[in-house]
């Protein structure tokens, strides 16, 4: 039976500073603002392309802001994203070949950090599967 990760919760202090920077700065989706009661604010943002969301709000999470570590994003040019996004005033790090794969690190305004990964070329191409000239229609 197939589990997908839907929405990871990032907690952070200032819902609109935090909603600015992923809408304005990484280029999230706006998918879904809503307080839904007092004390209950729900944003869901979603990275372009992705099948997963964050959730970012008041009352959302337990978590200290700054708390969510290790996020990763899959790019197909981490190089030509980051210059894209420093650009619209992202503090990322340079470009690092890691060795399985090349990243760049940054965090949101309350700590919460991030990677982007661009996978190594061997671990993007499909296998060619070759056939079996033995078997006949």
């Amino acid at each position: 039976m197939d589990m997908k990760i839907e929405l990871i919760n990032v907690p952070v202090t200032d819902v609109d500073r935090a909603k600015a920077f992923y809408v304005d700065t990484l280029g999230f989706n706006p998918d879904f603002d809503q307080v839904v009661q007092p004390g209950l604010r729900f944003v869901q943002l979603t990275p372009p392309g992705s099948a997963c969301s964050i959730v970012i709000g008041e009352g959302t999470t337990e978590m200290k802001p700054g708390t969510q570590l290790g996020l990763l994003m899959v790019v197909a040019d981490v190089e030509a994203l980051r210059t894209e996004l420093v650009g619209r005033g992202l503090a990322a790090t340079e470009v690092k070949d890691e060795g399985w794969g090349l990243f760049s690190y940054f965090s949101d305004p309350d700590g919460n950090t991030w990677s982007l990964q661009q996978l190594p070329v061997e671990a993007t191409e499909t296998p060619v599967q070759e056939q079996d000239s033995s078997v006949t229609a």
